[in-house]
């Protein structure tokens, strides 16, 4: 029931043209008809997102905008029209939100300003209460458990004792009060069973794997390792019905993470299922029973394994009435009802409601209705072999005016931008994009590569970009472009790079590491000093600083200081040749404003332009939409002066934004007047 994970700039320079050519670029295909999507669609608040249904199947709820603010609404299953809202939230707006398990009440949290300090507040349906569960200052709560054994109960883990550890508190979700389960002072996490009763916990080891021990009485003892190299691969899912064994995404022994199920008191393991060519992704367990109904794994789109054949016949309707792609999100307690998430690359994605008496499968709503008819590009699934030999999966989004065969290959080479994804545990995938159908909009190929250190497709592929941080992982990132101009797919002299977290250290790798490869960078809240990102990491990690530490480089050793160094960009800022934007919430806990700050200040000290664009109510990326707006309005005229691709006037959209341009303004044509505006 953890929702919480289903939860991103500058200038072309007149100094600079000539990395972009003697005057601004015409695009080549300039002169097709297709409609400017205006960036409010893409980037405003949806229509409705996130949609739940209540564990008893009676209500579903959903985020949506009221007065311009992402809020909790309610209605009857099937009822759209009847829906009201259940909180007024003024400020940054509700990110996520799930149902309690009795059914009277939804969960969800908020932080304040980005700061990710989330606290957990309770909603009572039937009289509109609102109650703040964790209601200290400074401290972040984590949604732990809850159980249909124990209604009005939740597990919550707080740091307000330490802020490096979450102590586990059961929470009267009536009344807030709370009572300590266990006290923390080493554990990543702590983990309770069906009875809300605690019974492993996850510790760090000092090569960056981890333990997992059981608790026996007042004493923890070891159980199982988890090596370093299985550490990203490896997670705990669940308990079975009888709390005897725990269900775990494991990859040790084998190279794609399989569903094991694992004696909680011994730790002997027993397969359940698996993929060759992806780790398993999604674990689909009955609410009640507790026992496993399917998995899939996703290499580039969803594939489902069905481990209880009494559900054969629902996945092979799913698969036929879904079109594809489908991501099964929770069940009512019965397990007769799944909510959906339909996510096609082309189309707004959709909330469903399958039902299983009927072999129905019925949308809830469509997240974003203004997309209906709009010039909207798929993606194409590609394979990318790097210089080593690996296979890099990804995707390529082009123009729709640009494919007339549609076959993903363009009539002629266009201005390309590489678009990197953060994490660096993390992936691309298949799914909508409203920045990829942004950029293609305006004229863009866009390529999205899975890099070497990427999860999902084998440990060996995500270790290998171990210690590789502007190395090999920047090569493979080198390697697709190349692909995409020998391919004709790209022009070789108009290719950009952006991203945000690691793909703004990318974007920042890219201009300073191989300065002549890319005309033009944009990166948002990207690290530019490994030591100074390491070292400043939020308290609350240290659970598992060791594992970004044995992936990225040791900041408290000389050997690891040296190697950060290294791969610094912030070292390397008089190599930068092209024009470079940069985009920073001034909250950020993981990619603190110094990072940004430092080359920035690097550059100006060396006299080389850039733009530096700061939000001071936003965090770790730009959630409020009035921010996104004013920076995408940023970006795209900044792109369409180094890459040529089309513009769409900036207008007001900084009104309402709390857009603070702090170096290089007027290097954006338009930038200075709107802000003047």
């Amino acid at each position: 029931m953890r929702y919480f994970h289903e939860t991103l700039i500058v200038v072309a320079f007149l100094s600079l043209l000539s990395a972009c050519g003697a005057s601004p670029p015409k695009a080549t295909h300039a002169q097709a008809p297709t409609a400017l999507i205006d960036r409010e669609i893409l980037f405003g608040n949806p229509t409705r997102f996130q949609g739940r249904v209540s564990p008893d199947g009676r209500w579903m709820s959903f985020r949506a905008p009221l007065e311009g603010v992402m809020n909790l609404w309610l209605a009857p299953v099937g009822q759209i029209e009847a829906a009201r809202p259940i909180t007024r939230n003024t400020g940054g707006g509700i990110p996520a939100h799930f149902w309690a398990l009795d059914s009277e009440s939804v969960l969800y949290i908020e932080d304040q300003g980005g700061d990710e300090n989330w606290h957990i507040y309770r909603v009572d349906i039937a009289s509109g209460r609102i109650q703040d569960l964790s209601p200290f200052a400074g401290v972040q709560a984590q949604f732990i458990a809850q159980s249909e054994r124990h209604p009005g109960v939740a597990v919550i883990g707080m740091n307000d004792r330490d802020p490096r550890w979450h102590d586990v508190y059961r929470v009267n979700l009536a009344t807030g009060e709370r009572t300590l389960l266990a006290r923390n002072d080493r554990f990543s996490a702590i983990h309770v069973d069906n009875n809300l009763e605690v019974r492993l916990a996850t510790a760090q080891t000092q090569g960056g794997g981890a333990t997992v021990y059981r608790r026996d009485g007042d004493a923890w003892r070891e159980l199982l390792d988890i090596p370093p190299e299985d550490y990203f691969s490896t997670r705990i899912v669940g308990f079975t019905g009888d709390n005897s064994a725990f269900y775990m995404v494991d990859s040790r022994g084998r190279d794609t993470a399989a569903l094991a199920r694992v004696n909680a008191a011994t730790g002997e393991s027993r397969t359940m299922a698996m993929a060759e060519d992806a780790d398993i992704s999604d674990v689909l367990v009955h609410p009640r029973t507790h026992k496993v109904i399917a998995v899939a794994a996703n290499r580039h789109q969803r594939r489902w394994q069905v481990l209880d054949e009494r559900y054969a016949e629902d996945f092979r309707v799913l698969a036929e009435q879904s079109g594809g792609d489908v991501q099964i999100l929770a069940a009512t307690l019965d397990g007769e009802q799944w909510v959906a998430f339909l996510s096609p690359s082309d189309a707004s994605p959709v909330y469903a409601l399958y039902d299983r008496q009927s072999k129905t499968l019925e949308p809830l709503f469509v997240t974003n209705t203004r997309l209906a008819g709009l010039p909207l590009a798929p993606k194409h699934n590609e394979v990318i072999t790097s210089r080593d030999g690996l296979p890099l999966v990804s995707y390529l989004t082009l123009p729709v005016d640009s494919d007339a065969d549609g076959d993903g290959r363009p009539e002629q080479p266009l201005p390309l931008v590489l678009l990197v994804h953060g994490g660096p545990w993390s992936r691309d995938s298949a799914t909508y994009s409203g920045e990829v159908q942004w950029l293609a909009n305006r004229g863009y190929a866009v390529l999205e590569v899975n890099f070497r250190g990427s999860t999902g497709f084998g440990k060996a592929f995500t270790n290998a970009g171990n210690h590789e941080w502007a190395g090999k992982m920047h090569d493979d990132l080198i390697d697709a472009v190349d692909w995409a101009v020998a391919r004709r797919v790209a022009r070789r002299d108009r290719v950009g790079i952006m991203g945000t977290s690691y793909g703004g250290y990318a974007t920042l790798v890219g201009l300073t590491f191989t300065p002549e490869t890319f005309a033009c960078g944009v990166d948002v809240v990207g690290p530019s000093n490994l030591n100074t990102l390491l070292n400043s990491i939020p308290p609350y990690w240290a659970g598992f600083r060791r594992s970004l530490v044995a992936a990225i480089g040791d900041p408290d050793t000389e050997k690891g200081r040296a190697l950060l160094a290294a791969r610094s960009p912030v070292n390397r800022v008089e190599a930068i040749q092209r024009p470079l934007l940069i985009g920073q919430g001034a909250n950020d806990p993981r990619v603190k404003q110094a990072e940004s700050d430092q080359i920035v200040g690097a550059m100006r000290d060396r006299d080389i332009p850039v733009t530096y664009v700061l939000f001071p109510d936003e965090g770790h990326g730009f959630r409020q939409p009035e921010n996104s707006m004013a920076f995408y309005a940023v970006a795209e005229r900044f792109l369409g002066e180094c890459l040529g691709g089309r513009v769409q006037a900036i207008g007001d959209d900084f009104t309402g934004s709390s857009i603070q341009v702090k170096a290089g303004a007027s290097h954006v044509p338009g930038v200075a007047e709107a802000l003047a505006n």
